[in-house]
């Protein structure tokens, strides 16, 4: 890929739009479906599970975080009218019943009531957030006391060698990340990084791995 392209393909990673943008989406259920399945894994669905992923893409993934149990709710939100469109297509049945929502939001500005979530996650969505602070506090303002907040992302040891983060990329270490959270007034639970298999990326073999920290909301905190 020349400048141009790499630029178009960042900006589309940042929000999908038109028929490339629905092929991006695509490509990322492919490319990230270790990193899906092993947050899934961290998200330990649980009966009674009221759940909001930030950023959801295609929502691809949705039905496997709902078919763990009748109970558990889902709702989805996303910088992309897009991605709110093709997430309701491909989850029409769940929203016939009630059991996801879909709708456009930024991450600094979520609109929900305050501790509405008891487990809030985002893949590959903290590169692009442009006010670290106002986001956090969103997050913590919706979740309720004792509730988990699970972010995932490429670990900035790999990431850095990816041609496209030149173009509005903000990559993080465990330890940045970590920061991050703690800064923001969130207890630290766990960092976890797993290895996955390599992927080529414009012609080249590299090094893949989820990164992801596990933060919760103090218990006795209130929004």
């Amino acid at each position: 890929m020349n400048d141009d392209e790499l630029r178009e393909f960042a900006s589309q990673l940042r929000k999908p739009k038109g028929q490339t943008g629905i092929d991006i989406g695509e490509k990322m259920n492919k490319g990230n479906v270790h990193m899906n399945r092993f947050t899934i894994k961290v998200l330990a669905v649980a009966p009674g599970d009221n759940i909001l992923e930030i950023g959801m893409g295609n929502g691809f993934f949705v039905k496997e975080i709902l078919d763990i149990h009748p109970s558990v709710t889902y709702v989805g939100c996303d910088y992309s009218e897009l991605m709110v469109e093709q997430s309701i297509k491909l989850n029409h049945e769940f929203v016939r019943e009630g059991r996801a929502k879909f709708l456009t939001a930024t991450a600094n500005a979520l609109p929900f009531k305050n501790e509405t979530f008891n487990k809030i996650f985002t893949v590959n969505t903290l590169y692009f957030w442009d006010d670290y602070d106002a986001v956090l506090t969103e997050i913590k303002r919706i979740l309720k006391p004792g509730g988990e907040l699970i972010i995932s992302i490429r670990p900035k040891s790999l990431m850095q060698y990816y041609p496209f983060v030149q173009y509005g990329f903000t990559m993080f270490s465990a330890d940045e990340a970590k920061d991050l959270l703690l800064k923001n007034g969130f207890v630290l639970s766990r960092i976890i990084e797993r290895d996955e298999p390599e992927q080529t990326i414009n012609g080249e073999k590299v090094k893949v791995a989820t990164l992801i920290i596990v933060g919760k909301k103090d218990i006795m905190s209130s929004s």
